[in-house]
């Protein structure tokens, strides 16, 4: 089997494994992450209705004046901040972190950490 296809066909596995066991609803919705190498972005979703309730990313005009570089740890956590106002604003106070095939560690961390301190519970 090529290594590529091992790799990807081991993130879909983790991803099904997670993804399963977490189902978001308007008491409680799903607080889904994307990380890229140039890029990290998140989405609060209901799942039952099949919308996304409040999203925020590196590629957000607002986030984007004050980080650099989109990849690391400090606009993780900057996107982290943001959507938890963000969420705040629209009355979302609890939500289930799913990080997807990602590890929590390194900018998966930090941004759980500084939405955690701006007020998002998980």
């Amino acid at each position: 089997m090529d290594k590529n296809k091992k790799i990807q066909s081991k993130r879909l596995r983790r991803r099904r494994h997670v993804r399963n066991k977490l189902r978001g609803d308007a008491t409680k919705p799903r607080l889904c992450i994307q990380r890229s190498l140039k890029h990290f972005a998140c989405q609060v979703i209901d799942d039952e209705q099949g919308k996304t309730l409040v999203s925020a990313s590196t590629r957000d005009k607002s986030v984007r004046d004050q980080v650099k570089q989109g990849g690391n740890c400090d606009a993780a956590a900057l996107v982290g901040k943001l959507v938890a106002e963000r969420a705040s604003e629209a009355g979302i106070k609890l939500a289930q972190l799913d990080r997807g095939h990602n590890k929590y560690h390194g900018r998966v961390k930090a941004f759980a950490d500084a939405a955690r301190e701006a007020g998002l519970q998980f």
